[in-house]
């Protein structure tokens, strides 16, 4: 029998995995030694052609510029046609009930999407590709704005069709994957024989998960209610997204049952967080003053303090420990937050006209501190280390 290709750094958690999940970890496992192909060919040959030009021909695909393409490589051209084409479990019609339970409870399902998911998401060896180059080191809050944006833009009606700012972002979203994959092959921090490939199809499957069905979970868990239409209209958008990404359906979870599986199995199979998994976690948290315009002293401070308390609530003391959160208690904090959901659609209830306007304050707001820029940029990183990079 063909040994298993994995990362090294699996291969102990993965012989910890019962019987029954086997099979789901050996998928897992090999998907750690995989990136996507396809997409880095075209990078490549993109930027054979220099900088400028690459960006010019990239945004002239993403915006369907016939013209701006009259000179486009072929494998771009093929490249953007197959992604055009949906899965055929994709149905655009049934996006509704997802996006609309979204903007009804966006202000609970964020704050479980930036304390809970966003940190479980890197506590993978996908942190280690974030710390070596730089990514958190010299623009923090900038790349939370950007997680921000693009959960807000998928979530936008008509946000995944083929113009959509969802569909654009997801598509770019692969492309910075598969240039900073190519970049970080070649250096020297990266050991491919321990880690596997960077930003590999297993992390991003992980983290897809994490952003779908655990974000389903979190966000009951302090009463934001879905109903089964709803819930599987979320897991749909987040999945197609997710496609879009570039994971291959060889692992892309197809329902929230499969994505919770594949997220409890993977974190078997991953090692103990090491130290980038802590150095992005606390720089997450951390951020959260800074994304609303604080500095780190009075409310700032205040507000830091509290963010890890509801970080620690949401992934658990186990893990929070792990990732050296300081110490909080923690007891009563979600049923809080669950009484103050409740409350809240009550007080809704009683004044008419208040839930629309709460709704439209609290999208305000998370527009406010997710768009920096009124424009999707398409340029990728030239370098490995951030700080060496032209701005991306």
């Amino acid at each position: 029998m063909q040994t298993l290709q994995m990362g090294s750094d699996y291969r102990a958690g993965f012989e910890t995995v019962p019987t029954r999940d086997r099979e789901l970890a050996t998928n897992f496992c090999a998907h750690t030694m995989i990136g996507d192909p396809e997409c880095e060919a075209v990078v490549e040959e993109l930027f054979a052609l220099g900088d400028s030009e690459a960006y010019r021909l990239i945004k002239a695909a993403m915006d369907e510029d016939d013209k701006g393409l009259s000179d486009a490589p072929q494998s771009l051209l093929d490249f953007f046609e197959e992604i055009s084409h949906p899965p055929d479990w994709w149905d655009p019609s049934a996006t509704d009930p997802g996006i609309q339970s979204f903007h009804r409870h966006s202000d609970m399902i964020l704050q479980a999407f930036a304390a809970g998911v966003l940190v479980e998401g890197f506590t993978t060896n996908i942190a280690r590709s974030f710390i070596i180059t730089g990514r958190l080191r010299d623009q923090g809050v900038r790349r939370l704005k950007n997680n921000n944006r693009h959960v807000i833009e998928i979530f936008w009606p008509d946000g995944l069709e083929r113009q959509g700012d969802g569909w654009k972002l997801s598509v770019r979203i692969r492309l910075v994957h598969a240039q900073v994959r190519r970049l970080l092959r070649d250096a020297p921090d990266w050991e491919r024989e321990a880690w596997g490939d960077p930003i590999s199809a297993a992390h991003l499957a992980f983290a897809a998960s994490a952003f779908s069905a655990r974000l389903l979970k979190h966000s009951r868990r302090i009463g934001v209610p879905f109903s089964k239409e709803e819930s599987d209209s979320f897991m749909m958008i987040w999945l197609y997204s997710a496609y879009l990404m570039g994971i291959p359906e060889t692992i892309l979870p197809r329902s929230e049952a499969e994505a919770l599986k594949l997220y409890d199995v993977a974190r078997i199979c991953e090692p103990y967080p090491d130290f980038e998994s802590v150095i992005m976690a606390n720089a997450l948290v951390s951020s959260v003053p800074l994304l609303l315009g604080l500095t780190m002293d009075g409310e700032g401070a205040e507000l830091r303090k509290l963010a890890y308390t509801v970080a620690r609530a949401f992934i658990g003391d186990e893990l929070a420990d792990q990732l050296k959160f300081p110490p909080a208690k923690t007891r009563g904090i979600i049923k809080q937050m669950w009484l103050n959901t409740k409350l809240g659609r009550f007080k809704r209830g009683l004044v008419p006209g208040k839930s629309r306007a709460d709704r439209f304050n609290n999208f305000s707001g998370l527009v406010e501190v997710s768009v920096y820029d009124d424009t999707i940029s398409y340029r990728l990183p030239d370098h490995v280390y951030s700080e060496q990079s032209k701005r991306w």
